[in-house]
């Protein structure tokens, strides 16, 4: 297993902030709480961050507000400058924070590098809608006046944002909202949460260069996501939420933005079926699974759990994925050679292991894989499973981890009723050579993002989000910046 020397990152960790970012100042938590980020490949403690309390998250919102028009009224021109000099350094920082990424969340340095210029892309994309952010005009059908319309941001948001993309998952909400206008709190993932700390960093440092006052940006690392939450979604000058996380707990998110009705948008579980036709091109299909499937080491929403093969060539298919699994080295994400990196936490890879054994009691058979690593770090391997009854929950659940499950079946009928059986809908995924099959999986798969013979469909041009219990509400693409503004209608003579 590759392995790895950290004297190599000191200088990167030691000038990471690990304060609270409240607006342009960096400060210690009230009462000076700390919690532990450690590396997930080793279990080393790699940094000491400020748990923020009531008095902390409170203060982000009072800055938020008091800074809110002001931030509006700046001209669109302007703040999209400021989202386009925020992408350039992030890029220029690129190494960074990749870095930064695989040391606390344990993706391989390759994974981590693309997702910085994906993440950053949010910045860019949505910049350059922040110009066009058009109302309408036009006369009255009944001819008494005419009718304008336009759009107003919607006032402070706050982004609860998950481990597995410390950079993107938090820019495709900081972009839309800044370049709306609204100033916004994050709370990143206590197990990631330098990533975003740098993040602040460099963004407050252009805020003060434009002259833009303290507040419109603050970062809120703490243990007590529960109580956040809870405490700024009673405040009635939060007026925006925008979650990416569990159904579970986004559900309860819902409920609390009732009592003052906020704006919520929500980023939730996904159970992909990846649709492989007896006419499919293999090779495409298993170049298409390393994406799908071990992109981040399957910690991905978007990832294929559900390989829905047909019966034809479901032996050959195993076969071939069985070998391109077994390619995978794993070992440190920054360490020569890997391609296979540590899941988050202990929690994470036992749960994995609780759903494999499961399969494997009700009679699946596990192909290669399946038990997890001896020895430090939080290590699962890449696995494969065929022979899984229909009712057995591995098919039901979220795997989040580098396990592949084959079923079968014999007709396009039957492969939409199996891929749609699920309370998800965030992504699908179908391969077939022919147009007619291709259009029927398109037309007939219940999810918000389908990939036809494309494993890789995240794009900040493209609309990101899921139906059902995936969520709602779209992030990216021209739709991703009107989850932060409100109409507002002018009636004239």
């Amino acid at each position: 297993m590759a392995t790895f020397d950290y004297s190599e990152v000191t200088h990167l960790l030691d000038g990471v902030p690990t304060g609270i970012r409240l607006g342009h100042e960096d400060t210690p938590a009230t009462g000076n709480g700390t919690f532990e980020v450690e590396d997930p490949a080793t279990g080393e403690v790699i940094a000491k961050v400020a748990d923020a309390q009531s008095a902390d998250w409170m203060r982000a919102l009072e800055l938020a507000d008091a800074v809110r028009d002001e931030w509006a009224a700046v001209a669109p021109r302007t703040r999209a400058d400021i989202l386009r000099e925020i992408f350039d350094r992030v890029m220029d920082r690129a190494d960074d924070f990749a870095t930064l990424m695989t040391l606390e969340m344990g993706k391989t340095y390759a994974d981590a590098k693309a997702e910085v210029t994906y993440g950053a892309d949010y910045l860019r994309w949505f910049g350059e809608e922040a110009v066009r952010m058009y109302g309408n005009h036009y006369a009255s059908p009944a001819g008494n006046g005419s009718i304008t319309t336009s759009l107003r941001p919607v006032g402070p948001a706050l982004a609860i944002t998950p481990w597995n993309f410390p950079l993107a998952m938090p820019t495709r909400k900081i972009g839309p909202a800044l370049a709306a206008g609204c100033p916004i709190i994050v709370k990143p993932a206590k197990e990631s949460p330098l990533t975003m700390l740098l993040f602040g960093q460099i963004a407050t440092d252009v805020l003060k260069e434009y002259d833009v006052p303290s507040g419109v940006i603050s970062i809120v690392p703490s243990q007590s996501s529960t109580d956040l939450s809870r405490e700024l979604m009673a405040d009635p000058r939060l007026r925006k939420v925008t979650f990416t996380g569990s159904t579970a707990v986004g559900k309860k998110l819902v409920e609390q933005s009732a009592e003052n009705l906020q704006r919520t948008s929500m980023e939730l579980g996904g159970n992909a079926p990846y649709i492989v036709h007896r006419d499919a091109d293999l090779d495409e299909v298993i170049e298409g699974a390393k994406t799908a499937k071990m992109r981040g080491g399957g910690e991905v929403c978007i990832a294929a759990n559900r390989f829905i093969v047909h019966e034809d060539i479901a032996a050959e298919f195993a076969d071939r994925m069985v070998e391109m699994m077994e390619s995978y080295t794993r070992g440190h994400g920054l360490a020569e050679g890997t391609t296979q990196g540590p899941l988050v936490s202990a929690k994470q890879r036992d749960q994995i292991a609780e759903l494999v054994d499961a399969a494997r009691d009700a009679g699946a058979t596990i192909r290669t894989g399946g038990a997890p690593i001896e020895g430090e770090g939080y290590f699962y391997p890449a696995t494969v499973i065929t022979d899984i009854p229909d009712d057995a929950d591995i098919l039901r659940q979220e795997i989040f981890g580098p396990v592949a499950t084959i079923t079968t079946y014999s007709d396009v009928e039957e492969a939409v009723r199996k891929a749609n059986d699920t309370e998800f809908g965030l992504a699908a995924y179908a391969f077939s050579k022919d147009f007619e099959t291709s259009e029927y999986f398109a037309r007939h798969l219940d999810a918000g993002m389908v990939g036809i013979n494309r494993a890789g469909i995240s794009d900040a041009a493209a609309p990101f989000g899921g139906v059902k219990f995936s969520g709602f509400g779209r992030e990216g693409g021209p739709e991703g910046i009107h989850e932060y503004v409100e109409v507002h209608y002018i009636a004239k003579p």
